[in-house]
């Protein structure tokens, strides 16, 4: 694996090192400010691979799939962080200081629209990571190095239909909760 694909997995690590720190500080050491401090933290990490990236493109690499996927992860990250940590907060509330509701699981209609609101940040990922691509491409000016920046784009542009019609098909057909059967022993 080359030295960018090593810096993805080392962001991954990272923003959920800085999240697990941040409510870690928050919730046991009751440092809430701090907390805080390392939970904004997260940006700095796409910071760190959109530097990486564009240094590598820079120096003369062919763009490759990985420098597609960095594009793809800092897109990702940025509209979708805000409501990882959330979901960690909610889960580190309940399952580790036993504070804060249970969270809740979705179904029906509630599960459709909030799938759909899942999408639409799916959109706003898409609309960052297409324009990171774009920039790459456009950039560097060379078919020939980007054509795999190219089929990131168009692969994603797919999976982004594909998710358009999954979320449709909560509306069709809604989830529903699980029903628990009682046994005769139980009677």
């Amino acid at each position: 694996m080359n030295f960018l694909a090593w810096m993805i997995i080392a962001c991954e690590i990272g923003f959920w090192v800085v999240i697990a720190s941040g409510l870690v500080i928050r919730y046991v050491f009751k440092m809430n400010k701090l907390g805080l401090i390392f939970l904004a933290l997260t940006p700095v990490i796409d910071l760190i691979l959109l530097v990486t990236t564009s240094i590598d493109l820079y120096r003369g690499a062919t763009a490759s799939s990985i420098h597609g996927i960095a594009a793809v992860y800092i897109g990702v990250s940025i509209a979708f962080g805000k409501s990882m940590i959330q979901w960690a907060d909610e889960r580190f509330q309940y399952y580790i200081t036993k504070q804060g509701p249970r969270p809740t699981k979705r179904y029906g209609l509630e599960y459709a629209k909030h799938y759909l609101k899942g999408w639409g940040r799916h959109v706003i990922a898409f609309l960052i990571g297409a324009g990171l691509l774009a920039g790459m491409i456009y950039f560097i000016n060379d078919a020939s190095r980007t054509e795999a920046l190219s089929g990131i784009l168009r692969l994603w542009s797919i999976i982004l239909g594909i998710d358009f019609l999954i979320s449709l098909s909560n509306f069709i057909w809604p989830t529903k909760a699980k029903v628990k059967q009682v046994h005769s022993k139980d009677r």
